[in-house]
């Protein structure tokens, strides 16, 4: 079943069309990443999913449900969540308030709280800070609090755009064990916008490619990273 699915999506800037006929799907349970250059589209394919930068054509159904033109915080209250590139947590709050933040929408209080604990659970440290203003964490530790809040949302599908980005390689390393622990044991389908094109198809179960604004190559992610041109353009093979 498609939990996510974009119809022939042109998106524009003012009088500059960035996307050009995107079609692609995301099956409940599944990783799927999108891979590209800087400047080819990626952030903004996530943007016209979440409605931040709505397209000027074509459909995107969420579970069935057509959500162009939806509000983003209706579409969150779906069950969809974005963390988007640069993290974009409330530096002045604190862990704990960030993490409160991504709840707002909820009115399930006892579960908000096991929930909270959880995000606790995975990223150990957020705990031992929660009460630190989120301004005065790590890079990676911010990258954590950004995920956790949008978990805190209690996502069906969440949308990762460059989580390594900035980050160390072995905090990058940590990261991604979470997202694939997410995905198999919280049953959250996953859809992976990232630069690191190697980590991403190791990770996920599909891949697309993106090239100025048009999907160039679909294919099982063991394939696209056995791909010659795949490892010239994208993996420095």
């Amino acid at each position: 079943m498609n939990m996510l699915e974009l119809r022939n999506i042109n998106t524009s800037y003012g009088n500059i069309q960035v996307l050009h006929d995107i079609n692609l799907h995301v099956e409940q349970g599944e990783i799927i990443t999108l891979i590209g250059a800087n400047g080819a589209g990626k952030s903004t394919i996530l943007m016209s999913i979440c409605g931040i930068v709505p397209p000027r054509s074509g459909e995107i159904l969420f579970n069935g449900t057509s959500i162009v033109w939806m509000p983003p915080e209706k579409i969150v209250a779906l069950g969809l969540s974005q963390v988007p590139e640069g993290r974009h947590i409330f530096p002045e709050l604190t862990v704990a308030e960030n993490l409160d933040m991504g709840a707002f929408l909820r009115k399930d209080t006892g579960r908000i709280r096991q929930d909270l604990e959880h995000v606790y659970a995975l990223f150990p440290i957020l705990a031992e800070r929660r009460h630190q203003p989120g301004g005065n964490l790590s890079g990676g530790e911010q990258q954590m609090l950004a995920i956790s809040r949008a978990l805190m949302a209690r996502p069906q599908l969440l949308l990762l755009d460059e989580p390594s980005m900035g980050l160390a390689p072995l905090v990058t390393k940590q990261i991604f064990s979470i997202i694939r622990k997410i995905n198999e044991e919280e049953d959250t389908t996953v859809f992976l916008v990232e630069q690191n094109a190697n980590l991403a198809l190791k990770t996920a179960d599909r891949g697309y490619v993106l090239e100025n604004g048009r999907i160039t190559m679909h294919d099982r992610a063991e394939t696209l990273l056995g791909n010659k041109d795949i490892q010239k353009a994208y993996l420095g093979i």
